[in-house]
């Protein structure tokens, strides 16, 4: 982080809300909305400037990028190769790394979001799981601007003028109902992981108040800056079709 934080700083304008929400010590986990391949390292300057260091569990992909990859493993980051047996490894790995007091990164959606207007989609239950198995702190955090830094499976960076990150820490999401219920069947964790995601969509709305107008009746509309930006129908709206189509898929988390 000291090699990449000064490149953060000129590229970039940050503003911190809630970090008194983030433990002191403990391990914990930093539960968040995925906007840009840049925001692992948007979201780890929010970390260690509140004196952690930042461990991923974060989709084995992002390590197929040179720069970032390398970010990523000479941290000692946890890859996740979703659907295989390796993905039983990087939960254990996760599990031991809260029981040893670190801060771990979980992107609950395991993807960048597709939603339209850049919304948290469904998440996946990883986070809840090892939340539940492990008693510790979920701190929800809501971010934006990372998108407008290197858009949305862009390649070309928006570095000047300087971007503005904001990222909104939210207070622990309330499991311990949900941690003394036995057996733990898949509707706890589900339950868990909505808990999750909604409290995520709450900081996500925040930290977008003021950057961003919702026209009655309609959800937020999203800047993104570079090659891939949200259709728009005339009178400004997002392409409802596109809309309609993730709600069937079963892919938004929550209509706004």
């Amino acid at each position: 982080m000291p090699i990449i934080k000064p490149l953060l700083l000129a590229t970039t304008k940050r503003t911190w809300v809630g970090g008194e929400n983030i433990p002191v010590e403990g391990g914990f986990i930093i539960a968040l909305n995925h906007i840009s391949h840049v925001d692992p390292l948007t979201a780890a300057h929010l970390v260690y400037d509140h004196g952690h260091k930042p461990n991923y569990l974060a989709k084995s992909g992002l390590f197929d990028n040179k720069a970032l990859g390398y970010f990523l493993r000479s941290a000692g980051q946890i890859p996740v190769k979703r659907e295989t047996k390796d993905a039983v490894g990087a939960y254990s790995a996760a599990v031991d790394a809260i029981r040893a007091g670190r801060c771990v990164v979980i992107y609950p959606e395991a993807t960048i979001t597709r939603d339209p207007a850049m919304w948290p989609m469904k998440g996946k239950s990883g986070a809840a799981r090892i939340a539940l198995e492990t008693g510790c702190p979920v701190i929800p955090v809501g971010q934006w601007g990372a998108q407008e830094l290197l858009a949305p499976y862009a390649r070309k960076p928006h570095l000047l003028p300087r971007n503005q990150i904001t990222m909104r820490v939210g207070p622990p999401v309330p499991l311990d109902d949900l941690r003394a219920q036995e057996p733990r069947t898949s509707a706890v964790v589900s339950q868990a992981t909505e808990r999750i995601m909604t409290a995520i969509t709450d900081q996500t709305r925040d930290s977008c108040v003021g950057r961003r107008r919702r026209p009655s009746g309609t959800t937020w509309p999203c800047r993104v800056t570079g090659s891939r930006r949200p259709r728009r129908q005339a009178d400004g709206q997002q392409d409802r079709g596109a809309r309609r189509r993730l709600v069937g898929d079963g892919v938004l988390h929550r209509a706004r």
